[in-house]
């Protein structure tokens, strides 16, 4: 009998990867900590982890999109912030802030 093993490819960038790492590592202490405390009913933990872990990732993509689009806004506009001799990480800090907030994201 034959047994078909379906690999998704696609490319795995390296923040792409430590990103997972990160998340499955979070995703592992907040499960343990719920378990633990007795906080969460969970029946199987290693699913409640995935889940945790997908969550996370899918909050630190979200988060490197918004920084994405605001280092784009001030490269568009780098000109003018060049002449008013703006701090650059204050207004990236100001542009993502204002980002998340129009996408409905707390940082």
């Amino acid at each position: 009998m034959l047994t078909l093993t379906f690999v998704p490819v696609y490319p795995v960038s390296p923040g792409m990867a430590r990103r997972d790492e990160v998340a499955g590592r979070m995703a592992e202490a907040v499960v343990k900590r719920l378990v633990g405390r007795k906080l969460a009913d969970v029946r199987d933990e290693t699913r409640a982890r995935e889940v945790v872990r997908r969550i996370l990732a899918e909050n630190f993509q979200a988060e490197e999109k918004l920084d994405a689009d605001a280092r784009t806004l001030l490269m568009d506009n780098a000109k003018l912030i060049r002449d008013s001799a703006s701090d650059y990480k204050r207004l990236f800090a100001l542009v993502k802030t204002k980002l998340a907030k129009e996408r409905g994201f707390t940082l």
